[in-house]
């Protein structure tokens, strides 16, 4: 959510385009999830308020989840959302819930409501989260992203130039300008 500013901007001033690919980052989460407590122990609050402040410096208010869920379903469902032509709805209302309300992105009856609220069917979504042609596209860009050397999310190729998590705008914009894309002004 905090990128989405930097990249609005980047993509006003600069000849690029954006094409969003999910990344499972922790594939052997289990179905159900795992309480942070249990993966950083007593690290956990520091690294939830650290995460919360850094947000607040793109001007993004969030609550940081206890909680590691399992995403395929989710990962699934988007890949599902862009074949509708709704991938930046289910998107914006996927993160939201994620970051804003802390809500379970694999649990069937939350990414139901969410395709609702992006346009979509809710009984269409409940088959698609599962469905073996959506979750190979996940294997498939989780497989791409390690042949590029994904190794956290979110990861931003403008070009042969990688710019890895949330960063203010100029450093997309230098990396657009390494990478020879023209600026638009």
């Amino acid at each position: 959510m905090a990128e989405r500013s930097s990249l609005v901007r980047l993509q006003e001033e600069f000849d690029v385009e954006v094409e969003w690919k999910g990344f499972q980052l922790n594939p052997g989460t289990p179905r159900g999830g795992v309480p942070l407590k249990r993966l950083f122990g007593g690290r956990t609050e520091m690294m939830r308020s650290q995460v919360a402040r850094f947000a607040r410096g793109f001007g993004v208010s969030i609550q940081v989840p206890g909680h590691l869920y399992n995403t395929r379903r989710v990962l699934a469902l988007t890949e599902w959302a862009r074949e509708q032509g709704r991938f930046q709805a289910f998107y914006e209302a996927a993160m939201e819930a994620h970051w804003q309300r802390g809500e379970d992105l694999e649990n069937p009856d939350v990414l139901a409501r969410l395709a609702e609220q992006a346009s979509l069917s809710g009984e269409e979504a409940r088959s698609a989260m599962d469905a073996p042609r959506y979750q190979a596209r996940v294997d498939a860009q989780h497989e791409e992203g390690e042949r590029e050397g994904v190794s956290g999310i979110p990861t931003f190729f403008i070009g042969d130039v990688r710019v890895v998590g949330c960063q203010p705008y100029e450093v997309f914009a230098e990396a657009a300008r390494r990478a020879g894309a023209r600026p638009r002004r």
